[in-house]
């Protein structure tokens, strides 16, 4: 599922990117509120309309809006002198809701014994043209016939889909960020393809994860690479549009890549969330907490860019879509099929109420065949901030009664039992630079009292079984339901203490670090690199300055774990940089090369890297 179910409604406005842009490529920016950006789109057409007339296509990401441009369209038309006609390109198209419902109701997991929180279901990979009725779409398509003074307007999700594409002369995609979209989608002002009206909002983001969602992306993804589009347009604010050519957003694009970069986190709430991110990030006092901060989880944040006097909010999937091979590299883009395939986030339950769920998550082959999901769940866990009697905890105790252990976690769930799980669980005393693997199936939690940053694989979808949840209560009051089916299912019994603490074992994933490579005043440590995993997670020590490299072939991902301040700049190009504070995640590309971190503050750094595991393309899929 979605990580993203509920973010808080704020716009952190510190990670903005300054790549250098063109004077053409700023100034082709259209901004000013939503009514300049519609006078100055249909200028753009008047000429050929009054010639032979127009056709436009609107497509866009799931909860796209086009009402409000498409009366502005009408009223500058009239204006103009020009005909004008809108058309729904989905009411037009679409098949019946009952036939949609008949074909994605079954993909989904309705069994609450199964799926308490009813989360989980398959992947329909059917796309658009899967949903369209053929006989209403070839009428649909003999009906639009361009006239001489008029301007036709089709919108809908799917109306440039490539069976569509050649009725249109101008072609514009609607793009926003996953956190807006969400909350639109929580505001009820989105229906599901095929519904009328907005439902249970959890069920309506289920199905959006499962089928909406999914189409969007594959769709977006397809008009990039086939450079189908003439305009791009940013659709976080209706009242706000910013509108520029297609060409003038691939150009941010590819400049962007050429520099040290930081997303635009998105926080959201927890029963279990704590205290320290909350002031460390300057966040709303309102906010009760901020359990999770998703600095960079590649399908839920964007990417703020300055473009002379506006500034883009860019859904990070896009950026990637348009410089997929820059970014990561051509094996990477290839293995993992153009998504960027880790993610990055921080679980804070400093000073909190409790330890977060007892929990482990499934691996390549269970997602495959029961989610149609592509890629496997696997985490790690790295230690920043500690209280007192903080604990991570990861794998059975060597003494674990795992079958009694199911039995008490079962309890807990139908009789509201308490479960003794430290009997069961082994842990770690918590201590910054604490490094834990936890490939899929390791049970684990991470302890109350610290401030963990959490690095995961390809997870498209975010399946986490809670085991146990100390017979907590969520927010509204009621009982957090747990997975006992899946996770048992899914947990690892031979991930003992012993075992993987033992360096002799392939299941070593609690690992001491090892020095890997030095330079003057620097050191590189591998803290965590193992088989069943493609990430090798490091750290790197240093007091003025740590020269890196990329080699055109891998990014690398930076966490500064210790210390105030370092600047990120490629060494061809010092210009190109980015300034990173405590605590602060930014990506370098892979076709960077040579970059250099330099100390801008007095403090000794430790900077926590992530890059792929030497061998990664080789890993089965």
């Amino acid at each position: 599922m979605s990580f993203m179910y509920n973010p808080f409604p704020y716009d952190d406005p510190k990670p903005v990117n300054r790549p250098e842009l063109k004077k053409e490529t700023r100034d082709s920016v259209i901004a000013g509120g939503t009514p300049n950006v519609v006078k100055k789109f249909v200028a753009t057409l008047a000429d050929k309309a009054r010639k032979e007339g127009v056709v436009v296509g609107l497509d866009g990401y799931t909860t796209a809006q086009w009402g409000r441009f498409v009366s502005l369209m009408n009223r500058e038309c009239e204006l103009l002198g020009l005909a004008f006609e809108a058309l729904d390109a989905n009411a037009a198209t679409l098949k019946s809701g009952e036939e949609i419902d008949a074909m994605i109701d079954p993909l989904l997991i309705w069994d609450t014994k199964i799926d308490p929180t009813l989360l989980y279901g398959k992947v329909y990979h059917g796309g658009y043209r899967g949903l369209m009725d053929p006989e209403k779409t070839e009428a649909f398509r003999k009906g639009i016939v361009k006239e001489k003074g008029k301007i036709t307007a089709v919108y809908g999700y799917g109306c440039l889909v490539s069976e569509l594409r050649s009725l249109y002369d101008v072609k514009v995609f609607f793009d926003i960020t996953p956190k807006n979209s969400m909350l639109r989608i929580r505001a009820g002002e989105y229906a599901n393809l095929g519904k009328k009206h907005t439902g249970i909002i959890n069920r309506t983001i289920r199905r959006c994860y499962y089928c909406d969602f999914e189409n969007a992306v594959q769709l977006r993804k397809a008009l990039f690479a086939e450079g189908a589009l003439d305009w791009y347009v940013l659709d976080n604010d209706p009242a706000n549009l910013q509108m520029m050519p297609f060409e003038a957003f691939a150009d941010i694009c590819a400049q962007l890549v050429k520099y040290p970069f930081r997303a635009k986190p998105c926080y959201l709430e927890g029963v279990w969330g704590g205290s320290y991110m909350k002031t460390q990030r300057h966040l709303p006092e309102k906010m009760r907490n901020a359990a999770w901060v998703f600095d960079f989880i590649p399908m839920e944040v964007s990417v703020l860019v300055e473009a002379g006097t506006e500034l883009l909010d860019i859904n990070y999937c896009s950026f990637v879509h348009k410089e997929g091979i820059a970014l990561m590299g051509e094996k990477c883009v290839r293995k993992y099929k153009g998504y960027f395939p880790i993610r990055f986030n921080w679980d804070d339950s400093y000073h909190s109420t409790g330890n977060m769920s007892i929990q482990c998550h499934s691996g390549g082959e269970f997602n495959v065949l029961n989610y149609n999901e592509f890629g496997r769940q696997d985490e790690s866990y790295y230690v920043v901030i500690t209280g007192h009697e903080a604990k991570t905890f990861i794998g059975f105790r060597d003494d674990a009664d795992i079958p009694a252990f199911f039995r008490e976690i079962e309890a807990a769930d139908t009789a509201h039992e308490p479960c003794d799980y430290m009997k069961y669980v082994s842990y770690e005393e918590s201590r910054p630079g604490l490094q834990v693997m936890l490939p899929a199936g390791t049970i684990h939690s991470s302890g109350r009292n610290q401030v963990i940053l959490e690095i995961g694989s390809l997870t498209i979808g975010s399946y986490t079984y809670k085991m146990y949840d100390y017979l907590r209560l969520d927010f509204d009051g009621k009982q957090r339901p747990i997975h006992t089916h899946l996770g048992e299912l899914n947990v690892r019994q031979d991930r003992r203490y012993s075992v993987i603490h033992d360096p002799s074992s392939p299941e070593y994933i609690v690992q001491k670090p090892r020095l890997d490579c030095e330079g003057p005043g620097w050191q590189e440590y591998i803290l965590g690199e193992n088989p069943q995993m493609y990430i090798s997670l490091r750290r790197l020590e240093f007091e003025k300055e740590c020269r890196q490299d990329t080699k055109g072939e891998k990014f690398h991902v930076l966490t500064l774990v210790d210390g105030d301040h370092v600047r990120i700049r490629s060494a061809a190009h010092p210009e190109r940089y980015f300034d990173l504070d405590f605590m602060e995640i930014a990506c370098v590309p892979a076709s960077m090369g040579e970059y250099v971190i330099e100390n801008l503050g007095k403090e000794p750094i430790r900077i926590h890297k992530t890059t792929l595991r030497d061998g990664y393309e080789n890993d089965p899929a």
